[in-house]
């Protein structure tokens, strides 16, 4: 595979620009026919539209161009799974669609759990491709292939191969990749530890990567589009193929579901299965057609593993978390006053030493960490006693974005007081419409003193707040960080325990970054 993620990404890019250019042209004469007929009596006013992952989406539409002409108009809307779930647990995250085809039916139950409520937990499966192991044609000829036939712990255990893997928060091939994973050390001794063992050695997209989950639909791809560096596929039979379900959400007119209607028992009838054979999928249940002249492949119906229960999914997820530190976090900096105070024995202030410990944990964290960072002080911004100072990224992106520089621009405010208590109740209930799983979602609040905004909700609003929003089935622990003397240890105990999370405090604020640390790591393996 060589620079696996550089290849995988090339890859698809070159297979599936013509595949998006159908799609563009398919929505173009959507769009154009549904404005033209919106003057017919008896037309919607709007065409039916369908979200639908990039490698499904060329084969509804084609099938959409097939249904029926009349009053039924579609639009197909090419998206990822992991964004699409994003916008549509997001309050107000848009325009709906009818209908959506994520690839994984752990996309919709997932997407429900964060509160989008308009999406069902399931939906008939309109296409399947299992999970792989895609491995280099060098790498698996030294293991043995096509002699025999290759396993997961084959590839594993071999010496040399660097694994990579898509980011099981976000990517159900990464999640369906864990599952698997997970099978292959079953029967040990101690499992729970070979498992964790197992998972040190992937790397989200690492570079270089000679072995990488993926769907065997990819595998079909890259190797029509370079044959001259083909990838074999592994197959696992605990690894839960991708089902792209067909999902209806709420929502729909009366016109709308009878196009729907029609929609659906195209997609899942035989204009439907010839569909997504011709794109490299395999219909539900079904051996792999069209493509058996690749022997890189495995033409035959493999197993079907079962979808994971929603408590397997969070222990492999919330695992996986714990091995790789994977987090969203919301870091909140204290910038009143009182940080001007000179930390003794240095010449830095204890601003200074704060926004320091910030920026080491950005190399801290892993790149896909998602990270945003608040400073606060009483009354900041007009009414509000916070600011954002760093928008909700992934830490490689504030890497290389000039990020650093606009954190260690931060800066005390002279005379503002700490304004604790409206900034954490608000920015945590932030936390909680953004909450994820499979990563470590955590609020950190650095201050050196306590609530000082008369004007602010109380102690006992504070903490009654925050029970209503704790929810220990998707826990958000607050870590909260003395800094200092005028520190409450007491007080932000009492505001932590709350969450499920912890205090502490360092008399001594150059010791913050080992706190910060330690805080981290303990939370991250309770």
């Amino acid at each position: 595979m060589g620079r696996h993620s550089s290849v995988r990404t090339r890859s698809r890019s070159r297979l599936l620009a013509p595949l998006a250019v159908c799609v563009l042209l398919v929505l173009g004469g959507g769009v154009w026919a549904a404005a033209a007929l919106t003057g017919r009596s008896g037309c919607p006013a709007s065409p039916v539209l369908v979200t639908a992952s990039p490698d499904v989406a060329p084969a509804i539409s084609q099938v959409a161009q097939g249904i029926s002409p009349g009053c039924r108009k579609y639009e197909v809307q090419p998206r990822d799974t992991a964004q699409a779930a994003v916008e549509f647990s997001a309050p107000g995250g848009g325009a709906r669609p009818q209908v959506w085809v994520p690839d994984s039916t752990t996309a919709l139950q997932g997407t429900r759990q964060r509160g989008a409520t308009d999406v069902p937990e399931s939906g008939p499966s309109v296409a399947g491709s299992p999970v792989v192991l895609a491995v280099t044609e060098g790498v698996a000829r030294n293991l043995g292939w096509p002699g025999r036939t290759l396993t997961w712990p084959d590839v594993l255990d071999a010496p040399g191969v660097v694994l990579g893997l898509p980011d099981p928060a976000r990517d159900p091939v990464g999640t369906a990749a864990l599952l698997g994973l997970r099978d292959t050390v079953g029967s040990v001794p101690d499992p729970s530890g070979a498992f964790a063992a197992a998972l040190r050695k992937f790397s989200v997209d690492a570079p270089g990567a000679t072995a990488y989950p993926a769907a065997e639909s990819f595998v079909v791809r890259h190797n029509a589009d370079s044959p001259a560096a083909p990838l074999v596929a592994v197959y696992s039979p605990a690894a839960p193929a991708l089902d792209y379900p067909f999902a209806r959400l709420s929502g729909a007119t009366s016109e709308q579901n009878d196009a729907v209607d029609a929609l659906q028992q195209a997609v899942l009838g035989s204009a439907g299965t010839a569909a997504v054979e011709r794109a490299g999928l395999r219909a539900p249940g079904q051996a792999l057609t069209g493509h058996e002249g690749d022997p890189h492949v495995v033409a035959a119906v493999q197993p079907d593993a079962p979808l994971p229960s929603a408590a397997t999914l969070k222990a492999v997820l919330s695992q996986w978390a714990g091995v790789n530190l994977n987090a969203r976090a919301e870091v909140l900096l204290d910038v009143s006053g009182s940080m001007q105070a000179r930390v003794p024995g240095t010449r830095l202030s204890r601003m200074q030493v704060t926004v320091g410990a910030a920026e080491q944990a950005m190399h801290l964290f892993r790149p896909a960490t998602q990270l945003r960072v608040w400073e606060f002080a009483t009354q900041l911004d007009g009414a509000k006693d916070y600011r954002e100072v760093l928008p909700m990224a992934p830490v490689s992106e504030h890497l290389t974005n000039g990020d650093l520089e606009r954190l260690s621009a931060v800066r005390a405010i002279p005379n503002a007081g700490t304004g604790l208590y409206d900034t954490l109740l608000d920015v945590y209930g932030l936390a909680r419409s953004g909450w994820q799983p499979g990563v470590l979602n955590v609020v950190i609040v650095m201050t050196d003193g306590h609530n000082e905004d008369m004007q602010s909700v109380g102690r006992d609003a504070l903490l009654s707040g925050l029970a209503r929003l704790a929810d220990p089935a998707h826990p958000i622990p607050v870590i909260a960080i003395g800094i200092g003397t005028d520190a409450d240890e007491a007080e932000l105990s009492a505001i932590t325990a709350v969450t499920g999370g912890a205090a502490y405090v360092t008399r001594d604020p150059t010791k913050i970054g080992e706190v910060f640390y330690a805080a981290l790591a303990k939370i991250a393996t309770s």
